[in-house]
């Protein structure tokens, strides 16, 4: 990496001030539980619409984007690109749900539905999947600040730690909405600078239409199937590759994940004023967010175009997700780097800063409070705060143990394990939602189909190893799950769907209180 000016280093340590600053201006306001998880329900349907958005894009998502685009195509982009579609047309019944039904929880409507263990159920799959992407999140983005600035990767993680520790444990929700605001800011205008820089190179033999004609006129491989580099091929009817309508289906239960189940956003839809405020915010998030994954997509590809007008003996070779970051090191300018840089550690503070508050939230509504219905709102803020210091801590330390296994290839394989526990939360949503007919009963059969079929997925498809190669835990020869990644998660939730709704039929049915399916909402609307 090129060495880094020091007005570049002053960018970044203003940036991450800023957020502590952030946490501390609001700490006063934070005396009660509901200040301190929902802002109270006063926070402008603008901001939350941007924490919305700053919460979907995250820094992986500023390094990983350009790096598929340049080793592949936009085929990603098509997984965005089904949210909007999908909360067209479920917003209006999935906001008012849960602002009427919960309290703090996503998944206290999953117990109304379904009784205790389905909300244990979600809940726990929420911890597990979110604390260890955290983890995840804190490595990568430790490493590529580590390289970009020239400090030792350790130095980086307790940093940004303690950054994140300090903004969520001060300033509860108010404060991470309101540095969302000043991240999602910092994250659009780093990529605009990107994308001016690619489009309007300096120094160079090449004009704007050499770069574009060249990223428009570039193919490239997805298995056997030849694509345009600025495409969302190839679309053929296969689920082996990853195909347009693998990602179109992919898609479709990722919208209904987020928007539907996922804690993150759902808690988000408590911060407005109303419900119409609420919905207006996940409209702001989502349309926001889609311009901005297409443009991470475009910088992938200018990227191509550059270095194959300008080559560059180090990129040849080089990992695609790692050649956005060498551009970003050696031929942007002091003060375009800097700005660049803490975008990117923005957006990681935005991402984890989230999460610790909706880890927290999950802690104090589905394990402090169900345990123990009396306690006092001062414990329920208290104890919350905590949580947040240890999944903090937490989430270092897997950071930590990546760095410490030379990319988490042991991790990557126990976490494997995790997904198989938490797999299906949207086909329980769905079967909630959809059905009076289904019962928990049912539900249960649904539940352990999906995780057999999960496990059977997971073990028999390959894994990354601890010498770098890649097998199977368990080989089955011909038997193996040979379908892309991107459909099992597609499978799960459509096994608890069809399972659960069936084997209900076998139980006894049970007696739905009418507000919380789709039919109770549309008798509602005819009164």
């Amino acid at each position: 990496m090129a060495d880094i000016h020091w007005v570049d280093y002053a960018i970044v340590v203003f940036s991450i001030l800023l957020a502590i600053a952030m946490g501390v201006y609001f700490a006063h306001r934070q005396k009660d539980s509901s200040t301190y998880f929902t802002g109270s329900g006063q926070v402008p349907v603008w901001a939350v619409g941007m924490s919305i958005f700053a919460t979907l894009i995250s820094s992986v998502t500023f390094l990983a984007y350009p790096g598929a685009a340049y080793g592949g195509n936009w085929i990603l982009l098509v997984q965005g690109l089904m949210v909007p579609c999908v909360l067209v047309c479920c917003i209006g019944i999935i906001v008012p749900l849960f602002r009427k039904v919960i309290k703090l929880s996503t998944y206290e409507y999953f117990e109304r539905r379904f009784g205790p263990l389905a909300r244990y159920y979600s809940s726990l799959a929420f911890i597990l999947t979110h604390f260890t992407k955290m983890g995840s999140v804190f490595f990568l983005v430790s490493m590529a600040l580590a390289a970009f600035m020239n400090i030792d990767i350790y130095i980086v993680i307790a940093v940004l730690a303690v950054t994140i520790i300090l903004l969520t444990f001060l300033g509860g929700m108010e404060a991470i909405i309101w540095m969302d605001v000043v991240q999602g800011g910092l994250l659009i205008g780093g990529g605009l600078l990107c994308v001016a820089m690619l489009l309007f190179p300096q120094g160079t033999d090449f004009t704007t239409g050499d770069v574009l004609s060249t990223a428009w006129n570039a193919t490239t491989n997805v298995g056997p199937y030849e694509v345009s580099k600025i495409g969302v091929g190839p679309f053929e009817w296969d689920f082996v590759e990853t195909t347009f309508w693998v990602m179109v289906f992919n898609g479709i239960f990722y919208a209904l994940q987020k928007y539907g189940t996922d804690q993150t956003i759902v808690q988000r839809y408590l911060t407005a004023k109303d419900d119409h405020e609420a919905k207006n915010a996940a409209f702001i998030g989502v349309f926001l967010s889609v311009p901005v994954w297409t443009m991470f997509m475009l910088v992938g590809s200018l990227l191509f175009a550059y270095y194959q007008l300008a080559p560059d003996a180090a990129v040849e070779g080089m990992k695609p997700d790692s050649v956005f970051p060498h551009f970003i090191s050696t031929q942007l300018p002091m003060g375009v780097r800097g700005i660049i840089i803490a975008a990117i550690a923005a957006a990681a503070i935005s991402s984890l800063d989230s999460d610790l508050n909706c880890l927290s939230a999950i802690a104090v509504q589905d394990y402090l409070v169900r345990l123990k219905p009396d306690v006092s709102d001062r414990t329920k803020l208290i104890f919350g705060r905590w949580i947040v210091v240890l999944a903090g801590l937490g989430a270092t330390g897997i950071a930590i143990l990546y760095v410490q296994s030379n990319g988490g290839a042991v991790l990557e394989t126990i976490f494997s394990f995790y997904a198989i526990f938490s797999a299906g939360i949207v086909g329980i949503f769905l079967l909630g939602l959809l059905s009076r007919r289904t019962n928990k009963q049912g539900l249960y059969v649904g539940l352990a189909a999906c995780i057999l079929f999960t496990a059977y997925a997971m073990l028999t498809s390959p894994q990354k190893m601890p010498d770098g190669s890649k097998q199977a835990l368990l080989d089955l020869g011909a038997w193996n799950y040979t379908h892309s990644k991107y459909m099992l998660g597609v499978y799960s939730h459509i096994i608890v769907l069809v399972v659960g709704y069936v084997a209900s039929f076998f139980f006894k049915a049970p007696k739905t209180d009418d507000e919380l399916t789709l039919w109770g909402w549309l008798e509602s609307r005819k009164k």
